[in-house]
């Protein structure tokens, strides 16, 4: 097996979605028992720290259904614990799934909508 570069394994990262990505980091863990997240990497200098963190508090926001809406639907049910009618009003008509969570339980609700074939965006 030919050894990838740093370049085309980030090319190949790109190419994939959060959740192959968290079974990767998951089937590393097990491979060499080191868990990557994990690793020191150098604390930034205090000032740039806050430039480069982002907001601690963001929205995820369904943009469309897809085709299999009704899987959609019960996602969005589960996660926001609506009932059914207001589940599917946010499928047809798109909006704001669940607002001001941190950045982390963002891309695990958009990693399942987007599993569940929706087009979500992170705000």
């Amino acid at each position: 097996m030919a050894k990838l570069t740093r370049d085309e394994f980030i090319s190949a990262l790109k190419e994939m979605n959060l959740l192959e990505i968290k079974e990767l980091v998951d089937a590393m863990k097990e491979e060499f028992g080191v868990d990557p997240s994990s690793v020191a990497v150098a604390a930034p200098v205090a000032g740039d720290a806050q430039a480069n963190e982002g907001p601690s508090t963001v929205t995820v926001t369904l943009v469309n259904a897809g085709a299999a809406k009704v899987n959609v639907i019960k996602v969005i049910k589960e996660i926001t614990g609506l009932g059914l009618k207001e589940s599917k009003d946010i499928a047809d008509n798109g909006g704001a799934v669940k607002e001001n969570i941190s950045v982390d339980e963002a891309n695990e609700i958009k990693a399942k909508l987007e599993e569940a074939g929706a087009e979500v965006e992170v705000k």
